[in-house]
């Protein structure tokens, strides 16, 4: 039987046990399993290379996604260092012009090192796109909505550019989930995610997935997983499970609720400006709306020059100041001095990662209790 979205996130993957009936997955908190001989097994040998519970999570992210293999890690970088292991000196990638500051500097500060380079572009321009994949470029790596101004890229359109030039695309679907958007579907070949936000959504587990549909990538994939060891624990693949389950749920309260603010804060007259794609104004709206189902709940925005954008960090009190995002409590950071830090100064200016910046990941409150912390933060920064 094929399953709508909201059945699968919690009938997706293994349903239930089988040998007890219990309708959640057991944790199994092991290490290794007994062999009845030599190289007579029962289906697991040792949990670093695979674990029952895990294994239930990796089908179910798989499942969501519309591919076909699926791979938990401990994080989401975790992940993101095994697909970048794909690669061999001398290759290139394209990346999106703003993308999470963890992944510059992984690819700046530890791949280098092995002579795998990249070049940043606008992602959300084709024709950049497919002026920057010459021979020594092996994929291309997107975020859309990208970290932390949300441009939108086109992912149908970006994948049947590298595929004519024999190149993979790389998708972090960290910012909507499968709920809301499937690169894979749309011709992504691999889609990563950093689990500890939306897909777990209670600010309590840090993973990370890869799902990919071909059989030869995911081989190499499961490869690099087993050797490298960055798998997710048999506890947070539980926890994992749990939270995806309400996905649903809370995505669609974390969708309303930022509709709502990004409305109020272009309205406001208290910024210079607002990314958000769910914005009629926004420049990735249309794109957005045809390639994904919701736009998400990551809000950035520009305060005005006449407010300090520091007062307005120690004004708030519903708000949390914090990394990470998509819990179901709202949280503010300040890109510049957290999430992307690692990007040279001149690189952030130049995309727009100014110090006034803001990026808010709206929670499941009440929005108007919201939008009053706020507004009363921002009152209380105006300079004198």
């Amino acid at each position: 039987m094929s399953y709508k979205i909201d059945s699968l996130l919690i009938h997706g993957g293994i349903d239930g046990d089988e040998t007890t009936g219990a309708v959640n997955i057991p944790v199994y908190q092991t290490s290794t399993y007994k062999q009845d001989g030599l190289g007579k097994d029962r289906g697991w040998e040792y949990s670093r290379t695979g674990n029952p519970t895990r294994a239930a999570l990796e089908k179910l992210i798989a499942d969501l996604e519309e591919g076909t293999y699926g791979l938990a890690f401990a994080s989401g970088l975790a992940a993101i260092d095994t697909v970048l292991s794909l690669f061999s000196s001398g290759d290139k990638l394209v990346v999106s012009d703003n993308i999470y500051g963890g992944t510059f500097r992984i690819l700046d500060n530890v791949f280098k090192n092995f002579g795998i380079t990249y070049k940043i572009v606008d992602t959300s321009d084709l024709e950049a796109v497919e002026a920057a994949i010459d021979d020594s470029v092996k994929a291309v790596y997107i975020e859309t909505p990208a970290n932390p101004l949300l441009t939108i890229t086109d992912i149908e359109a970006v994948s049947r550019a590298a595929h004519a030039k024999g190149k993979l695309v790389i998708v972090d679907n960290t910012f909507l989930t499968p709920y809301l958007q499937r690169p894979l579907t749309l011709g992504a070949d691999i889609v990563i995610h950093s689990g500890t936000k939306y897909l777990g959504g209670h600010s309590d587990t840090i993973s990370g997935f890869v799902v990919v549909k071909d059989k030869a990538l995911a081989d190499r994939l499961y490869y690099l997983q087993n050797a490298i060891g960055g798998v997710l624990a048999p506890w947070d693949s539980f926890l994992m499970i749990r939270g995806i389950k309400t996905l649903g749920v809370r995505m669609d309260r974390h969708v309303a609720n930022a509709g709502k603010i990004a409305r109020w804060l272009s309205e406001s007259g208290y910024v210079s400006k607002v990314y958000y794609p769910g914005l009629e104004s926004d420049p990735g709206y249309q794109i957005q709306k045809k390639q994904a189902s919701g736009a998400g709940a990551m809000i950035s925005f520009v305060l005005d020059e006449k407010y300090d954008y520091k007062k307005f960090f120690e004004s708030l009190s519903l708000v949390t100041l914090a990394e990470s995002l998509g819990g179901v409590e709202s949280l503010v950071c300040h890109p510049a001095s957290m999430t992307h830090a690692a990007i040279p100064a001149e690189i952030r200016k130049e995309v727009g990662i100014v110090d006034e910046l803001i990026r808010l990941s709206v929670g499941i409150e009440d929005a108007d209790d919201i939008i009053e912390d706020l507004e009363k933060a921002i009152r209380l920064s105006l300079k004198v």
